[in-house]
């Protein structure tokens, strides 16, 4: 069978799925099973595919119509302009969340710039945050920290791809593994945040298959917010940054929290949609 062909019969097993892109994931999973890139599969549309290729694709896809998240078929997420490994088991790195990342090295770049500074990364999943920050900025050690086997097992993969030696990972609930001798420049977290009863709200996609312990925040989506911004002041230097990726509708909660813990200079930024994504603020200096 032709690309073309093979293009044309797969994006119509998914042309009726709400969240997806029916010729864009099958141009990304045949790339992937042929080992060539996009422009190859637009370029070379007569070529013919052999059977063992066309049945493992068709299998595939027969998968993603059932709503298995196209990222985990190919193992890949593109986050920052780097290639993530994936699975099932992680939670996939969404574009809104390169807002935090962003303001991160721009905070860097002003406020520690070429010095060595230390950041902890709770939660670090697939390590989208911590290790994208850690590429970008040589200088930094970064500190990532999970529960789960298989985000440190992935976050690993993702280090030793991009040679991160300035990347440490451990399992920890939290701040439980961090010693408390340990002070960090920055702490940043895109914790569970989704309310228990809005899960099932969620696209098939993302509530079938992506795992509930990275999304469940508790009845109001906050419980992880509660925990963390009042032990993080033992872990921040003074005047050191405390950075969250939030719900939507979350903002001024954990702008509350925030302040009612001391911190300074909060801020509330907003995603591509104009909807608060991130929250951040300083830790007050002792006086």
């Amino acid at each position: 069978m032709e690309i073309n062909q093979l293009l044309k019969k797969g994006a119509n097993m998914i042309k009726g799925r709400q969240y997806g892109n029916p010729v864009l994931e099958a141009t990304l999973l045949l790339g992937e099973l042929l080992n060539v890139d996009n422009t190859h599969i637009y370029t070379h549309g007569k070529e013919e595919v052999s059977q063992v290729i066309v049945d493992k694709f068709l299998e595939l896809m027969e998968k993603r119509s059932k709503g298995y998240p196209i990222q985990y078929i190919i193992n890949k997420k593109e986050f920052m302009g780097l290639d993530f490994y994936v699975e099932e088991g992680v939670l996939i790195p969404r574009s809104d969340t390169e807002i935090l990342v962003e303001y991160v090295l721009s905070y860097i770049e002003e406020n520690h710039n070429n010095q060595p500074i230390n950041i902890l990364d709770i939660g670090i999943g697939s390590g989208a945050i911590g290790l994208s920050i850690a590429y970008y900025k040589r200088n930094v050690n970064v500190y990532g920290t999970d529960i789960s086997d298989v985000s440190l097992k992935v976050a690993n993969i993702n280090k030793n791809r991009y040679n991160l030696d300035n990347v440490i990972l451990m399992e920890s609930n939290l701040f439980e593994g961090i010693n408390e001798e340990n002070r960090f420049h920055i702490i940043a977290s895109n914790p569970p945040y989704i309310p228990k009863n809005d899960i099932e709200t969620l696209q098939r996609e993302v509530k079938d298959y992506e795992p509930m312990k990275a999304l469940d925040g508790g009845k109001d989506g906050l419980d992880f917010y509660r925990r963390i911004i009042p032990d993080s002041k033992r872990y921040l230097i003074e005047k050191g940054l405390l950075i969250f990726e939030i719900g939507y509708d979350q903002g001024q909660q954990i702008k509350s929290m925030m302040t009612d813990e001391g911190f300074k200079d909060i801020k509330i930024l907003k995603d591509l949609q104009g909807l608060d994504r991130v929250v951040l603020g300083v830790k007050e200096r002792r006086s």
